[in-house]
């Protein structure tokens, strides 16, 4: 088995996929208008409308309602990415701080309230895990 995507669903798939190509400087690739992709060489972040959820099952995903996954992206120079994204991200939930586990994580909302966090290894074991 291969872990291949995570997809968020929202009202808004335009609005969505321009925060996240901003925010990752990734390039969506778009299918339909109701589904774009961003990959990257490691996992592809998928974000669809809510009219490709009736396609699964009717009712079993709704936009804006996510209180339990936090989508990470890891990045060369956490504190440099803050930086940038300062003045376009409007909800910071924590500034760049260095977890006990070894990562510096960025902690931020994306337009409909999904938790993203962006990291950079820093600890020895945290820079052995990524190979960085």
């Amino acid at each position: 088995m291969d872990f291949v995507s995570i997809r968020i669903i929202t009202s808004d798939v335009a609005r969505l996929v321009e925060f996240y190509e901003r925010a990752t400087g990734v390039q969506a690739t778009w299918a339909t208008e109701d589904f774009a992709e961003l990959k990257t060489p490691n996992a592809t972040l998928a974000i669809a409308g809510t009219r490709t959820v009736p396609l699964f099952a009717p009712g079993s995903a709704r936009p804006a309602d996510n209180h339990s996954v936090i989508t990470e992206f890891r990045v060369a120079d956490v504190d440099r990415v803050h930086q940038n994204l300062t003045g376009f991200v409007t909800d910071f939930v924590t500034e760049p701080t260095t977890m006990p586990w070894g990562n510096r994580s960025l902690l931020f909302r994306d337009p409909d309230g999904n938790l993203v966090n962006f990291f950079t290894p820093v600890a020895p074991a945290a820079l052995e895990k990524f190979a960085v």
